[in-house]
């Protein structure tokens, strides 16, 4: 036998309902969480690569500001601001060391004589480096001496009259090897700027 189901008394509890105003709230504040947080999400991402894109081009424009200067300022001189060819060195028989600064060279050619007119900034160990692989050494290098002719000074520009103290000498060979009119500022005592006038006869 079956006992009938009693209908529940209103007086008793039943299950809660649902808050429906505490539910809207809990909305709102789930969204303005996600919004805050894709904010910053999108600061963060804006910082890790806004800025370093930033210094890049930053960089990149001093960099070619750096390299129009030089251009500027040699190009009136005739002097191309960078290294000779490793042709040329090789050639010529200049070889300029590495890591040297101040870098510049030009190049003459005509049916009697050929000229590289290179400079660069080097170290006393790069100068010495430089002078035994050309054939020579410091203790050939006179004081006071300007072995590089006053038309080849005009040529690119080169205008000796810094306080120095300057040295000079010049490494003759015979044809078809290069002869080297060097000049040697050490107005910088650790780092000395080279001139070099090398010659060849075809």
């Amino acid at each position: 036998m079956t006992v009938p189901r009693q209908p529940s008394s209103p007086d008793l509890p039943g299950p809660p309902e649902p808050d429906r105003d505490g539910a809207r709230a809990s909305k709102t504040e789930d969204r303005r969480h996600m919004i805050r947080r894709r904010w910053l999400t999108a600061i963060i991402i804006v910082l890790l690569i806004g800025v370093p894109a930033g210094y890049l081009v930053i960089s990149a424009n001093q960099s070619r500001n750096s390299g129009r200067d030089k251009e500027d300022k040699y190009s009136a001189t005739g002097l191309t601001a960078g290294w000779p060819s490793k042709v040329q060195r090789r050639l010529y028989d200049v070889p300029v060391q590495p890591y040297s600064a101040e870098v510049a060279y030009y190049e003459t050619n005509n049916w009697r004589t050929s000229r590289l007119y290179v400079q660069f900034l080097t170290s006393n160990e790069g100068l010495r480096r430089f002078l035994k692989q050309i054939g020579t050494t410091e203790d050939e290098l006179k004081p006071d001496d300007i072995t590089i002719s006053k038309r080849d000074r005009k040529v690119v520009g080169w205008e000796f009259t810094g306080p120095g103290p300057w040295s000079g000498l010049t490494h003759d060979r015979k044809n078809p090897a290069p002869t080297q009119d060097v000049v040697v500022d050490r107005s910088n005592a650790q780092h000395p700027m080279v001139y070099v006038v090398s010659s060849t006869t075809p």
